[in-house]
């Protein structure tokens, strides 16, 4: 999807329309999500709780967009229990192992919503949350009319150096609403000539969300070499 706007990297300017958001900061051991069904409820890990919440506040009950996952470590606390599971020469649980996947939250996103249009699942690595706005308008483009752009990511555990990983951020989600028209919040994303070395997507989230929910025109973030402008029109 992403080559299909490679030009973006070069010169290239998009205009969309964020009509609506939403953030999750609460902490992980918050209000369960409202639209997920109690038999799917025990699924959900602390992360997958949280993108859901920031989920509910952007579309309705029974309402289906196509969809962005992104997140760069994904549930990176199921994925260690599992190897410390095999270290002690113990079982895996199936289940378990199944919903530690990096496209596990996107997966149970189309069950809550009997969701068949196209889904990505993004691990954007170093790139921070451009990679995710370039999936989004890249599906707009091809013609969706509206599509749900979700960012996640917790905190690391203690076993991997925060140092090594360039990160030291609380757990987060946000979900946006984006369209090429309409009612909303109108938005340029161009590429920077210069470029930022503003971390992982963990520690661009918070000042995206600042940027939506503040009085400032534009957005500078980037990371390995490359940099992107949000500005309100």
């Amino acid at each position: 999807m992403a080559a299909a706007f490679g030009g973006l990297s070069e010169a290239m300017a998009l205009d969309f329309t964020i009509r609506g958001w939403h953030a999750d900061l609460n902490p992980a051991d918050g209000p369960a999500p409202r639209q997920v069904p109690k038999s799917l409820l025990r699924r959900l890990s602390p992360l997958a709780h949280r993108a859901f919440r920031a989920i509910d506040g952007c579309i309705a009950p029974g309402e289906a967009l196509p969809a962005v996952f992104s997140s760069s470590h994904g549930q990176i606390a199921d994925s260690l229990a599992l190897l410390q599971t095999l270290q002690a020469g113990e079982d895996l649980s199936p289940a378990g192992f199944s919903l530690s996947v990096h496209n596990a939250i996107a997966g149970l996103y189309s069950m809550v919503y009997a969701h068949r249009l196209e889904t990505v699942a993004l691990a954007p690595g170093v790139g921070g949350v451009g990679p995710g706005f370039i999936e989004a308008l890249g599906l707009l483009g091809e013609g969706n009319q509206e599509v749900l752009l979700v960012f996640y990511d917790e905190a690391l555990p203690d076993f991997y150096p925060a140092t090594g990983y360039r990160l030291s951020a609380p757990g987060a989600a946000l979900a946006l609403r984006l369209a090429l028209g309409g009612a909303g919040l109108v938005c340029r994303f161009e590429p920077l000539a210069a470029p930022r070395g503003d971390g992982e997507q963990p520690l661009q989230l918070p000042a995206l969300v600042e940027f939506l929910f503040d009085t400032r025109a534009e957005l500078r973030l980037g990371n390995n070499g490359q940099g992107w402008l949000w500005q309100k029109r």
